[in-house]
C-alpha cells in the first residue's frame, strides 16, 4: 500500500458521527430519596443531578479506622487537594463490636468525628456499611464471634438479620443529622460488597438501615462480577489494571486489557473471582455472565484502581501512568462517577485475635502482609503523596471544572478494539460540543505502540471538526483528552486543542482558561472566527477559523492574549504541580514542587526537601510562612512566585551497599482454599539488619520515615519487641513510619528480618524486576523527614 492509499485508510477509518444525546429518563428509579431542597439530588437514566444540574463526582476510598486519628486531617486534605469531591470509607464490623453487645466508636473508630472532619474539608460521604465488607480483612470484615456461631452469614436468615440490625442501629445513631436531607455531607450508602447472587438480601440491608433512620440521595452496591442489583440499588462497577487475587502463573489478570479501551461494558468478571471460586467453587467464565450495558442506569464507578495491594504469590507493580490512563479512559467510555480504591493506604489493625488481615489460616485464597495496606495508593499509608496523586489531579480539575458538562455527554467509541496496532480513541459529546480521547497506553505486559499521522473528523450534529488541523505523531505511552467546539468565553469558542483543559482562574485583568500540553505533541489552538491574538500566541485565519501557534514554549509565562480573555498553556510538568486551592477567602491558581492542601484558608505544606519553589495567581498582598523561610517575592508573568526554605525536612543516609545473609530459608508452603504459595512464619534465619536513629533527624519532623530500598523476598522492622511494619519486596522502597516511636527509635533503633528472594520460590513479580539475584540486598535506607509548614496570605484594603 502507498503512503498516500494508507493516509486515505486511516482518515476513513477516523471519521465519527456523534448525535445529540436523548433527555435522561426520570423517575424510574428507586435508588434514594432524600430531598434536600436546592441541592437535592437525583440519579437519572444518564446521570446524577445535584442541584439542578448534572454531578460529576470523584470519590476516593479512605478507611478511618486504618489511618491514625491525628493524620485524618492531613490525608482528607491532601484528598480534597487532589480533586475529590467525596470520600468512601468501610465500617468494618470486627472493629465496631469486637465482643457480642460491646460496641465501639471512640478514638479512631470514631466514624461520626471522620464523617464531620471531611465535611470540615469540603468533602462529601459515602459510607460503606457492610455488614460483610472484604476490603483484605479478615473474614472480610466479620467479627470472629460471628463466625464461630456458623450462622448462614450475607443471607436473609433471621438470626443473622437481627445481628445485622444492632451493628447498624448503632452505625446509623453516629450518623445523626450528617445526611445530606439534614444538610451534612453523606450523600450515599453502599449494602454489602461484592455480594453477587443475593439481590433479596442487598434489598433487606437497605430496608434495615432506613429502619434505623438513615436516609440517603443514592444507595448502592457492587456491580461486578455479573452481581444481581436490586432495583432499589445503584450498581457501582470497578477496573483494576492488576490483580493480586489471580494466580502466580497469570502474567496480567482476565480483563484488565480490557480496562484501557474505550467500550460501554462496565463489568469485570475477574474481581472477586478468587472469593467465589475459593467459597462457591465458581471460576471465572466470560461466557456464563453477560457484561452490563444498561441503558437505565448511569455508569458509576466506585473501584477504580487507585493502587493495587500484594499477596505474598502475586505481586502486582502498577505504575502511576497505568492508573492514569485507565481512569481518563473510564471517562471516555462513559463514566459519569469516578470512584477509587484506595485513594489512601492505611495499616491493617490488631484485634482480640491478632492482625485483622485475610490470609489462609481464615480460608482466604490469599495470604497479604500483616501490617501494612499501603496500597501503592495515590496518598501512601503514611501519608505519602506519590505521582499518581498529580497525575489524577490533572483529571480531577478538569471534572471538576467541566463536569457538569461531561456528565451529560454521551460516548461514542471509534476506536476500541483489542488489536494493538488500531488507533484507540472516543468521543463524548452533546451533540454539538465535546472531547476527543486518544490513548496509546497499555501496562507493560501489552504496551502498545505509538501512532503516527493521527487527525480524526467528528461529524456533530450542526459541523464536523478535524483535529488537529495537521497530522501529529502521537507517542506510545500517552492518554490523552483534547476539547472539541469548547466555549472559552461567550464571543471565543475554542474549536479545537491539542491540548487538556484543566481549569480556570482569574486575576484582575480577567479570567484565564488554563490548558495541560502533553509531552512530544505540539500545541495547536484553532478558535472558531477570525480573532486578534497576542502574548505567547500568534493567530493565522484559515477556513473561517483562527489557527494559534505558540511563539513561547508551554508553561507558566505562556498566555496567549484573546479577546476579553486568555488561555494559559502550561507544560506537562507545571500541569501536574497545578492546584487549585482556597487561600485567604479565594481560590487561588497554585504551582508547588511540594504537596499542599488548603485548610481554613490557610495552605499547608509537608515538604520533604529543603528547598521548593511555590507560585500562585492571583498572589495575596503578602504571604507570611510558618516552618519556613520564604524569599521576597518575584512577578513572573501573571504569577507571584516565592523560593521557599523548610525547616525540619530533608533526606539522609544512615546505610548503603549490605548484603547481610540468612542463616536458614524457609521451604515454601502452600495453603487456603486455592492452594496458592503462603507467607513464610518463620524469620529465626532471616538476615539481620540493625539501623541507629541519630536522634536529631527525629525532632522537629512532622514526620519521620525510614526507607529501604532493597530486594528480598518478605521483611518485617520491629522497634525493640514490637512488630511496627511489613513488606512483600514487588519493586517499591519500603517506608517505615518512625513518627510513633521517636523515643524508642532514639533508644534502641529500628532492626530489620529480612527473608532473600528465591526465584525458584515461584512468587510471581513484574517482568522490570523480576531477574534480580537471589538473596537479599539493601541498595540504601535513608531518613526522609517530612515538615509541616503554614502559609498566610494577607489582604490589605
Amino acid at each position: 500500500m502507498t503512503d498516500d492509499a494508507r493516509r486515505a485508510t486511516l482518515v476513513a477509518s477516523r471519521r465519527l458521527t456523534v448525535a445529540a444525546p436523548a433527555a435522561p429518563r426520570r423517575g424510574h428509579l428507586h435508588v434514594g430519596d432524600s430531598p434536600a431542597g436546592a441541592d437535592a439530588i437525583e440519579v437519572t437514566s444518564r446521570y446524577v443531578e445535584r442541584a439542578g444540574r448534572p454531578w460529576f463526582p470523584v470519590t476516593g476510598e479512605i478507611h478511618y479506622a486504618r489511618i491514625p486519628r491525628d493524620r485524618w486531617s492531613e490525608v482528607l486534605g491532601h484528598a480534597r487537594a487532589g480533586g475529590l469531591a467525596c470520600v468512601e470509607t468501610y465500617v468494618l464490623w470486627q472493629a465496631h463490636e469486637p465482643e457480642p453487645g460491646r460496641f465501639r466508636w471512640d478514638g479512631g473508630l470514631d466514624l461520626r468525628a471522620f464523617v464531620e472532619l471531611a465535611a470540615q474539608h469540603g468533602l462529601d460521604v459515602v459510607v460503606r456499611m457492610g455488614p460483610w465488607a472484604h476490603g483484605e480483612a479478615r473474614y472480610g470484615g466479620f467479627p470472629d464471634w460471628l463466625v464461630d456461631r456458623g450462622l448462614p452469614t450475607r443471607t436473609n436468615d433471621p438470626e443473622y438479620l437481627e445481628l445485622v440490625r444492632a451493628f447498624y442501629a448503632q452505625t446509623v445513631a453516629q450518623l445523626v443529622g450528617l445526611a445530606h436531607a439534614d444538610g451534612g455531607p453523606i450523600v450515599g450508602a453502599q449494602m454489602d460488597n461484592e455480594l453477587y447472587d443475593q439481590p433479596q438480601h442487598l434489598a433487606r440491608l437497605r430496608e434495615i438501615a432506613e429502619e434505623a433512620g438513615l436516609r440517603v440521595p443514592i444507595w448502592t452496591a457492587t456491580g461486578w462480577g455479573g452481581a444481581q442489583v436490586p432495583e432499589t440499588l445503584l450498581p457501582v462497577y470497578g477496573a483494576y489494571s492488576d490483580g493480586f487475587w489471580d494466580d502466580e502463573q497469570t502474567e496480567w489478570p482476565a480483563f484488565a486489557s480490557c480496562h484501557f479501551r474505550y467500550s460501554p461494558v462496565r463489568d469485570d468478571l475477574s474481581v472477586g473471582a478468587d472469593l467465589r471460586e475459593a467459597l462457591d467453587g465458581i471460576g471465572v467464565d466470560a461466557g456464563a455472565v453477560p457484561l452490563r450495558d444498561d441503558d437505565e442506569l448511569p455508569f458509576a464507578t466506585c473501584e477504580l484502581g487507585g493502587g493495587m495491594h500484594v499477596a505474598y504469590h502475586r505481586r502486582p507493580l502498577v505504575t502511576p501512568r497505568d492508573i492514569e490512563a485507565l481512569a481518563l479512559a473510564k471517562v471516555g467510555s462513559g463514566s459519569i462517577w469516578q470512584g477509587y480504591y484506595m485513594y489512601a493506604g492505611g495499616t491493617q489493625r490488631t484485634g482480640p485475635h491478632g492482625s485483622e488481615q485475610e490470609s489462609h489460616a481464615t480460608g482466604y485464597p490469599n495470604d497479604v502482609p500483616r501490617v501494612t495496606y499501603d496500597f501503592a495508593a495515590p496518598i501512601g499509608e503514611h501519608a505519602q503523596i506519590r505521582p499518581h496523586h498529580h497525575h489524577l489531579r490533572r483529571q480531577h480539575l478538569w471534572l471538576h471544572e467541566d463536569g457538569h458538562r461531561i456528565a451529560a455527554m454521551t460516548s461514542t467509541v471509534g476506536g476500541g478494539s483489542e488489536d494493538l496496532d488500531e488507533l484507540r480513541w472516543a468521543v463524548r459529546s452533546d451533540g454539538h460540543s465535546g472531547y476527543l480521547f486518544v490513548s496509546t497506553h497499555q501496562p507493560a505486559a501489552q504496551p502498545l505502540p505509538g501512532q503516527q499521522d493521527v487527525q480524526v473528523t467528528v461529524d456533530l450534529a450542526d459541523d464536523s471538526v478535524t483535529v488537529p488541523t495537521v497530522p501529529v505523531d502521537i507517542p506510545a505511552g500517552v492518554s490523552l483528552v483534547w476539547p472539541l467546539r469548547y466555549p472559552v468565553s461567550p464571543s471565543v469558542v475554542l474549536r479545537s486543542a491539542t491540548a487538556q483543559v484543566l481549569t480556570r482562574g482569574s486575576d484582575d485583568d480577567g479570567e484565564i482558561l488554563v490548558l495541560g500540553a502533553y509531552e512530544g505533541i505540539p500545541v495547536e489552538l484553532v478558535l472558531d472566527g477570525p480573532l486578534e491574538v497576542g502574548g505567547a500566541g500568534t493567530g493565522v485565519v484559515r477556513d473561517g477559523t483562527t489557527v494559534v501557534s505558540l511563539v513561547e514554549p508551554a508553561g507558566p509565562r505562556c498566555v496567549v492574549e484573546l479577546p476579553g480573555v486568555r488561555i494559559m498553556v502550561l507544560d506537562p510538568a507545571s500541569a501536574e504541580r497545578l492546584y487549585v486551592l482556597d487561600l485567604a477567602g479565594r481560590d487561588r491558581l497554585v504551582l508547588s514542587d511540594a504537596p499542599l492542601y488548603a485548610l481554613g484558608g490557610e495552605l499547608v505544606v509537608h515538604p520533604d526537601e529543603a528547598q521548593h519553589t511555590l507560585w500562585l495567581l492571583p498572589a495575596p498582598a503578602e504571604l507570611v510562612a510558618d516552618g519556613a523561610q520564604l524569599s521576597d517575592p518575584r512577578d513572573d508573568g501573571p504569577w507571584r512566585r516565592w523560593a521557599l526554605r523548610a525547616q525540619h525536612a530533608g533526606r539522609t543516609r544512615l546505610v548503603s551497599g549490605l548484603e547481610p545473609q540468612a542463616t536458614a530459608v524457609p521451604d515454601p508452603v502452600r495453603g487456603g482454599p486455592l492452594h496458592r504459595l503462603s507467607a513464610p512464619t518463620d524469620f529465626t534465619g532471616a538476615a539481620v539488619v540493625h539501623v541507629d536513629v541519630p536522634a536529631e533527624l527525629l525532632d522537629g519532623a512532622d514526620r519521620a520515615l525510614l526507607r529501604l530500598t532493597w530486594t528480598g523476598d518478605v521483611g518485617r522492622a520491629f522497634v525493640g519487641d514490637r512488630l511496627v511494619s511489613d513488606h512483600f519486596w514487588h519493586g517499591r522502597v519500603w517506608d517505615v513510619d518512625l513518627t510513633p516511636w521517636v523515643s524508642e527509635v532514639a533508644e534502641s533503633g529500628v532492626r530489620f528480618e529480612l527473608l532473600p528472594w528465591r526465584r525458584s520460590t515461584g512468587v510471581w513479580v513484574h517482568p522490570s524486576v523480576r531477574y534480580i539475584p537471589d538473596g537479599v540486598h539493601v541498595a540504601a535506607i535513608d531518613v526522609v523527614r517530612v515538615g509541616r509548614v503554614r502559609l498566610t496570605g494577607v489582604e490589605r484594603d
